[in-house]
């Protein structure tokens, strides 16, 4: 028994020595591949001498004397700092992650393959202007000059991410820059995900009516109505369209593009010098996205021949996509513009391999695409494209839910273009002197479209960027639900000239401002969307810009963090209103004793979604069970697509906006149940969740322990021990519809988890210009192991930011190291 018991002992020693000297091993190599920031190094391929400044928070200030080594040191700092995030961006938008993640991924790359992404980019390449292409290339070189490096001198491969996926690392050329524009395209566009479900809902609904309750209009003139689904497809028996089918599930790993609801939003505003307390024009921008570890964005500073510029930019795009120079300031926001249409083709019954047209059939435009995946054999996918664009899997955004018989579904949108110049004006934007030249240079944007807001020394203007698709006045579903695409009235017919995007130039009022709101009331086809990402915060937000005659830098930062819910105020009054005042106490320990308490509670809360309180989670979950207890009878399975609350439907419901309160009666009961009997019962299902999810004591209850921001590492989120390396959780106040969004998660165990939301913040004063202010979401490295991991993303929880000066002193006299390139 001894002898075994010394075995024992000898063998957990050995076991316990083999995994000390393994951990010191993987942090040996792991800490191998952390940037060292202060050093000198010879680099081929600049003209001069470039010198690179931390300041301590890592913001590289990059001193150059041309454009051209500017771009080289923009590139070489991403890489530093983001390898593993361009190295994934790039590998997803040319649909080869399967080749390091295998099976999970085949999905996401064929895809990617069939809308063709990458091969356009590179297609784009040749169309964009001198200036753009060598900056390009700068910037090309400066990442492979930094891969050499880590080459050459063995450094920890770059990331650590990259000893657990193991991967040749191919040079970065110019179409991966621009690929990863089209990347963010289809990050940021929701309008094909809007089409299918609107078809679907209206195939479910026994009264099509029903429809505009449900997916409601922003308010404004300009809405015409929409066609009977039948009559889209004459001929067609709508039986044999999945209608109650569920939905697919999403991709957990790496999806292609995020869920509904989860696309691109954002706030903008500006004041001109005359609503300006220091008579000098202000700036306020928080492009939101969905948050990660590390943020996808960027803070760098470039000196240019044109002057500095700095603000924040996205690891493999060579530009400053936000911030400011000394003359000119920029936002964006997505402007929610349709740049995106689907499109039934009829397959000849009598050759799959052609397809209807307005001229009668003729053949797909078919090629082979090899997918390759890690530990299995690669598979061949035939992508095949028609006039109106690329066919897409039935297997991805439920296209196998409408499709009918004999038909596929093709995509028509902006970003599937090969001329693609959207990278010459992100270029051009920085080098711009004044409003004038900005929208002037901003007319090469292509895709994705945002509303660019704009500020110089006099003048504040917003202006849509991004070609806006030219439909026929006659188009059959006026592009809102999938249409026939050999009906030539349906077909786009180019682009409308740049001219007719909206633009609002020096206001009388001295304010242009967008929360992704609707922006103009134009009659189809000039009238940019039906569908906008916002009818709340605008509402806020014209409160606050007109609250005071003049605004400042910090009314303006007050305004980014403002979390007043105006959907809170709105919508409380009404669905509690038969429910506030009940009569005398009910017994403890009753349901009736709970929703009063819970009443109580909430009849004196203003709206504000701090993270503090217990009301904003008692609002939130009573709102949630509400709207699914109004749609789960009617729509059944489809129910599950809508994940978040819509003001406008519950608002048309109990104001009973034509016969809308017809929503509150149980289908499959007996009795007639009145709007107040579901907000009832509503409450009690929502207060039965909160006492299983968070406990008995509502007084206790906080916000913030709900809605829990989530910056989720991309590939390692799920990974036991790792998890809790790179993941980042932080407690937030603020919603879905305050100005301090933070979009909710709508599904799973953490619903009311933030997982949207403002990963960089800016705030520009042109009166004192080194009094600006930014931050990101995370931190500047994308090294789980670095300090500059995670440093700004507590300040950002806290609503504070750093300095956004182009004062080169300043920079040094807090530099936490200074790299300089030298020529060989």
């Amino acid at each position: 028994m001894a002898r075994l018991f010394r075995w024992l002992l000898r063998l957990t020693t050995a076991l316990l020595i083999l995994s000390l000297l393994g951990f010191v091993l993987v942090r040996h190599l792991a800490l191998r591949s952390l940037p060292e920031y202060d050093k000198t190094r010879a680099v081929a391929g600049i003209t001069a001498d470039i010198e690179i400044i931390r300041d301590n928070n890592a913001v590289p200030h990059i001193m150059a004397l041309s454009d051209r080594d500017a771009f080289f040191g923009l590139g070489y700092v991403h890489a530093q700092d983001r390898l593993w995030q361009m190295m994934l961006m790039r590998r997803t938008a040319q649909g080869r992650l399967s080749e390091i993640f295998g099976q999970r991924t085949v999905r996401t790359d064929t895809l990617l393959r069939r809308l063709d992404l990458y091969p356009l980019a590179v297609s784009s390449v040749q169309h964009q202007d001198p200036r753009t292409l060598d900056a390009l290339e700068a910037y090309s070189a400066g990442v492979n000059a930094r891969i050499q490096e880590i080459n050459t001198d063995a450094l920890g491969r770059g990331a650590p991410e990259f000893f657990l996926f193991d991967s040749a690392m191919a040079p970065w050329q110019p179409a991966d820059s621009i690929a990863i524009v089209k990347l963010m395209a289809l990050q940021l566009t929701g309008h094909l995900r809007e089409e299918v479900l609107r078809f679907r809902t209206a195939l479910t609904l026994d009264d099509e009516r029903r429809l505009s309750d449900i997916l409601p209009d922003i308010p404004g003139d300009g809405v015409a109505a929409l066609p009977d689904v039948a009559s889209l497809l004459p001929g067609v028996d709508l039986d044999t369209i999945p209608r109650y089918a569920a939905s697919e599930a999403e991709d957990p790993f790496l999806p292609p593009s995020p869920r509904r609801g989860l696309s691109g939003a954002s706030n903008a505003w500006a004041a001109a010098p005359g609503r300006s307390a220091s008579r000098g024009s202000l700036l306020a921008n928080d492009p939101h996205l969905g948050l990660t570890a590390p943020a996808i964005w960027y803070l760098a500073r470039m000196e240019l021949q044109s002057g500095g510029v700095i603000g924040g930019s996205i690891p493999g795009i060579p530009a400053i996509m936000v911030g400011r120079s000394e003359k000119l300031g920029w936002g964006l926001t997505s402007s929610y513009l349709d740049d995106q249409d689907l499109f039934f083709e009829e397959v000849n019954p009598d050759d799959p391999e052609q397809y209807r047209t307005p001229t009668g059939w003729k053949r797909f435009q078919t090629r082979k695409s090899i997918i390759d995946i890690d530990d299995a054999q690669p598979i061949t996918i035939t992508l095949r494209f028609t006039e109106n664009g690329p066919v897409l899997p039935g297997s991805q955004f439920n296209i196998d839910k409408i499709t009918p018989p004999g038909h596929v579904v093709s995509l028509g949108w902006t970003a599937l273009s090969g001329e693609d110049t959207s990278m010459s004006a992100a270029v051009g934007l920085m080098m711009a002197s004044d409003v004038p030249e900005a929208i002037e240079t901003s007319r090469n944007f292509v895709a994705p479209s945002q509303n660019l807001t704009l500020v110089d020394a006099d003048t504040v203007a917003m202006k849509l960027v991004g070609h806006m698709p030219k439909r026929d006045p006659n188009h059959q579903s006026l592009g809102r639900m999938p249409a026939p695409g050999w009906v030539a009235q349906n077909r786009w017919q180019g682009v409308l000239p740049y001219s007719s995007n909206p633009a609002f130039i020096a206001p009388e009022g001295g304010i242009v401002g967008n929360t992704n709101n609707k922006v103009i009331d134009r009659p189809f086809p000039n009238h940019v969307s039906f569908d906008w990402g916002d009818s709340q915060r605008v509402q806020r937000w014209r409160t606050l810009m007109q609250g005071r005659k003049v605004h400042t830098r910090d009314s303006f930062i007050e305004g980014q963090l403002d979390t007043v819910s105006t959907a809170a105020r709105t919508l409380l009054p009404l669905i509690g209103r038969d429910l506030w005042y009940t009569g005398e106490s009910a017994p403890e320990g009753t349901p009736e004793r709970r929703r009063q308490q819970a009443l109580a509670l909430l009849a004196d809360w203003n709206g504000e979604m701090n993270e503090h309180m217990p009301e904003p989670l008692l609002y939130s979950a009573w709102l949630r069970f509400l709207q699914q207890r109004l749609i789960r009878d009617d729509l059944g399975p489809l129910a599950e697509e809508y994940t978040h609350i819509e003001p406008l439907f519950i608002e048309r419901v109990f104001r009973n906006v034509d016969g809308a309160a017809g929503w509150c009666d149980i289908i499959r009961s007996a009795r007639i149940e009145s709007c107040s009997d579901i907000s009832r019962l509503a409450l009690d299902d929502a207060l039965v969740w909160i006492d299983e999810t968070y406990g008995t004591q509502l007084e206790s209850l906080r916000w913030g322990d709900a809605h829990v921001a989530i910056h989720k590492h991309t590939v390692l989120a799920d990974t036991p021990i790792l998890r809790s390396i790179v993941n980042i959780r932080q407690n937030t106040s603020g919603g879905d519809f305050t100005l301090l969004r933070g979009r909710t998660a709508g599904t799973g165990p953490e619903p009311f988890s933030n997982v949207h939301s403002a990963a960089y913040r800016g705030v520009y004063d042109f009166a004192d210009p080194d009094s600006s202010v930014f931050i990101t979401s995370t931190g500047q490295s994308g090294h789980p192991l670095s300090r500059h991991y995670d440093d700004l993303g507590q300040l950002w929880r806290r609503g504070e930011y750093i300095p956004m000066s182009l004062d080169i002193d300043l920079a040094r006299a807090a530099a936490t190291g200074i790299t300089r390139l030298v020529k060989p």
